[in-house]
Protein backbone atom coordinates (compact mmCIF):
# COMPACT_ATOMS: atom_id res chain seq x y z
CA UNK A 1 0.00 0.00 0.00
CA UNK A 2 2.87 2.38 0.78
CA UNK A 3 4.43 1.79 -2.62
CA UNK A 4 1.16 2.68 -4.34
CA UNK A 5 0.67 5.77 -2.19
CA UNK A 6 4.25 6.82 -2.85
CA UNK A 7 3.68 6.85 -6.59
CA UNK A 8 0.89 9.42 -6.30
CA UNK A 9 2.00 11.75 -3.47
CA UNK A 10 5.17 13.35 -2.19
CA UNK A 11 7.11 11.70 0.59
CA UNK A 12 6.83 14.35 3.34
CA UNK A 13 3.01 14.57 3.38
CA UNK A 14 2.74 10.79 3.25
CA UNK A 15 4.99 10.43 6.27
CA UNK A 16 2.77 12.81 8.20
CA UNK A 17 -0.43 11.13 7.00
CA UNK A 18 0.45 7.44 7.19
CA UNK A 19 2.63 7.23 10.30
CA UNK A 20 -0.16 7.96 12.82
CA UNK A 21 -2.38 5.47 11.00
CA UNK A 22 0.02 2.58 10.46
CA UNK A 23 2.40 2.81 13.44
CA UNK A 24 -0.19 1.73 16.05
CA UNK A 25 -1.20 -1.16 13.79
CA UNK A 26 2.44 -2.17 13.29
CA UNK A 27 3.22 -2.08 17.01
CA UNK A 28 0.02 -4.00 17.78
CA UNK A 29 1.20 -6.88 15.59
CA UNK A 30 4.64 -6.80 17.21
CA UNK A 31 6.69 -4.78 14.72
CA UNK A 32 9.49 -2.66 16.15
CA UNK A 33 8.94 1.09 15.53
CA UNK A 34 12.47 1.44 14.09
CA UNK A 35 11.79 -1.41 11.69
CA UNK A 36 8.51 0.20 10.69
CA UNK A 37 10.23 3.55 10.10
CA UNK A 38 12.88 2.05 7.86
CA UNK A 39 10.29 0.12 5.90
CA UNK A 40 8.19 3.28 5.52
CA UNK A 41 11.13 5.39 4.31
CA UNK A 42 12.31 2.79 1.82
CA UNK A 43 8.84 2.16 0.40
CA UNK A 44 8.05 5.85 0.04
CA UNK A 45 11.51 6.53 -1.41
CA UNK A 46 10.88 3.94 -4.11
CA UNK A 47 7.58 5.67 -4.79
CA UNK A 48 9.44 8.92 -5.51
CA UNK A 49 11.14 7.19 -8.44
CA UNK A 50 8.03 5.58 -9.84
CA UNK A 51 5.68 7.13 -12.42
CA UNK A 52 3.04 8.60 -12.75
CA UNK A 53 4.10 11.30 -10.26
CA UNK A 54 7.71 10.21 -9.60
CA UNK A 55 9.07 13.69 -8.93
CA UNK A 56 12.67 12.50 -8.54
CA UNK A 57 12.46 10.74 -11.90
CA UNK A 58 11.09 13.84 -13.63
CA UNK A 59 13.76 16.09 -12.10
CA UNK A 60 16.47 13.67 -13.14
CA UNK A 61 15.20 13.50 -16.70
CA UNK A 62 14.93 17.28 -16.92
CA UNK A 63 18.47 17.74 -15.57
CA UNK A 64 19.89 15.17 -17.97
CA UNK A 65 17.79 16.33 -20.91
CA UNK A 66 16.49 12.87 -21.73
CA UNK A 67 12.92 11.68 -22.26
CA UNK A 68 11.24 9.79 -19.45
CA UNK A 69 10.66 6.74 -21.65
CA UNK A 70 14.38 6.39 -22.25
CA UNK A 71 15.13 6.72 -18.54
CA UNK A 72 12.53 4.08 -17.65
CA UNK A 73 14.13 1.60 -20.05
CA UNK A 74 17.45 1.84 -18.23
CA UNK A 75 16.22 2.17 -14.64
CA UNK A 76 14.24 -1.12 -14.37
CA UNK A 77 17.15 -3.17 -12.95
CA UNK A 78 17.50 -0.59 -10.19
CA UNK A 79 13.77 -0.76 -9.44
CA UNK A 80 14.09 -4.52 -9.08
CA UNK A 81 17.09 -4.15 -6.76
CA UNK A 82 15.22 -1.62 -4.61
CA UNK A 83 12.18 -3.90 -4.41
CA UNK A 84 14.37 -6.85 -3.40
CA UNK A 85 15.98 -4.66 -0.72
CA UNK A 86 12.52 -3.63 0.52
CA UNK A 87 11.39 -7.25 0.66
CA UNK A 88 14.53 -8.18 2.59
CA UNK A 89 13.98 -5.36 5.10
CA UNK A 90 10.35 -6.42 5.54
CA UNK A 91 11.00 -10.17 5.77
CA UNK A 92 14.21 -10.10 7.82
CA UNK A 93 13.88 -7.49 10.59
CA UNK A 94 17.39 -8.25 11.88
CA UNK A 95 18.81 -6.54 8.77
CA UNK A 96 17.40 -3.21 9.83
CA UNK A 97 17.63 -3.62 13.59
CA UNK A 98 21.17 -4.87 14.16
CA UNK A 99 22.85 -1.44 14.02
CA UNK A 100 20.45 0.24 16.49
CA UNK A 101 20.91 -2.77 18.79
CA UNK A 102 24.70 -2.40 18.61
CA UNK A 103 24.59 1.34 19.28
CA UNK A 104 22.11 1.10 22.16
Amino acid sequence: MLLVLGTFREMAPLILITTPIFLPIATAVGMDPVHFGLMLMLALGIGLLTPPVGSVLFVRCAAQGIPIGQALKTIWPFYLALLVALLCVIAIPVLSLWLPAVLA
